[in-house]
């Protein structure tokens, strides 16, 4: 298995060891928010990606990454896993189940140091409600295979969890938002819709606050679920208003849903309609949302100029 590495980050004042080794399996949009957000001087970041060329470039930014394409033990990861004291899961899983419990579990077991793991899954596992409010007690009726393999890899992740007595902390995801993906570059770029399904709501959150919730279960690991959710669910399209407002310009024309050209995948985002409560992010762990709207959060990008990425 391909590697590439980098020489671990360490605090200029002292010669001292990093005093986190954080592994992140599937280096994405959140593992690399929550990054940016860390003290990077103190901690010690490898990364899985299956892009050579995301590689290189995590490389040049001094983070240590693997090549892991899920198809096999990798020497690199097993040692990377070994040494860690937080590994964040952020890869989906397919339908044989999460490729690094299948290939690392035993690693993960023989993490003498690992003090958390953090899940990040969907609110797509709680499937419909009818636009009912739903929290972390809810049960989950997922209705897409995507859904249903997440809420497996987070059973899994949870089971290993009890047997290793590591905290595993699973944060359900809403619709992620930030710094290059946002409904004012999809504007721009002449891909934003319009499209109307009468009584379909959706939950959103920005990146930065995904980043900010993690670092915060980070110093208190316990093995609990979590909504990492805005406060105010609304319709798809009106989020595409808004944006359209803020740049000054008319919004794509509205198309029904039912004429709309999507594919399989987005199609299927549209079954689901629920309201979802992140009272419990609120009331045990403190998080205020730095964007609890989507408003404040296109306003912040837009004023900013990160909505660009």
């Amino acid at each position: 298995m391909l590697t590439t590495t980098s020489e671990p980050r360490t605090d200029p004042k002292g010669p001292e060891s990093p005093t986190m080794r954080l592994v992140c399996l599937g280096y994405g949009y959140s593992a690399n928010a929550l990054v940016e957000l860390l003290d990077t001087r103190r901690i010690d970041v490898t990364g899985t990606t299956r892009d050579p060329e995301k590689a290189d470039t995590l490389h040049r930014r001094g983070i240590r990454t693997i090549l892991f394409d899920g198809t096999r033990h990798s020497p690199a990861l097993a040692d990377a896993i070994r040494n860690a004291t937080h590994i964040v899961v952020s890869a989906a899983p397919g339908e044989d189940g999460d490729a690094f419990l299948w290939h690392h579990e035993r690693d993960i077991m023989n993490a003498d140091g690992l003090k958390w793991v953090g899940y990040l899954s969907t609110i797509g596992v709680y499937g419909n409600h009818d636009g009912a409010v739903v929290d972390e007690r809810t049960v989950c009726v997922p209705t897409t295979d995507r859904a249903m393999w997440r809420l497996a890899a987070e059973t899994s992740w949870a089971a290993l969890g009890n047997r290793t007595g590591v905290p595993v902390s699973h944060l359900r995801l809403a619709g992620i938002y930030g710094p290059g993906r946002n409904q004012l570059k999809q504007l721009a770029d002449g891909k934003a819709k319009r499209i109307i399904k009468p009584g379909q709501i959706f939950n959103r959150i920005h990146v930065d606050d995904i980043a900010r919730t993690i670092e915060r279960v980070m110093e208190r690991p316990a093995s609990r679920i979590y909504n990492v959710v805005d406060n105010r669910p609304c319709a798809p399209q009106e989020v595409v208003e808004f944006a359209a407002d803020l740049m000054g310009v008319e919004p794509p024309p509205a198309v029904p849903f039912e004429e709309a050209n999507l594919s399989p995948m987005a199609r299927s985002f549209y079954g689901d309609v629920k309201t979802v409560s992140n009272r419990r992010l609120h009331d045990e762990l403190g998080v205020r949302l730095e964007y609890p709207t989507y408003r404040e959060g296109l306003r912040a990008l837009w004023e900013s100029g990160r909505w660009k990425g």
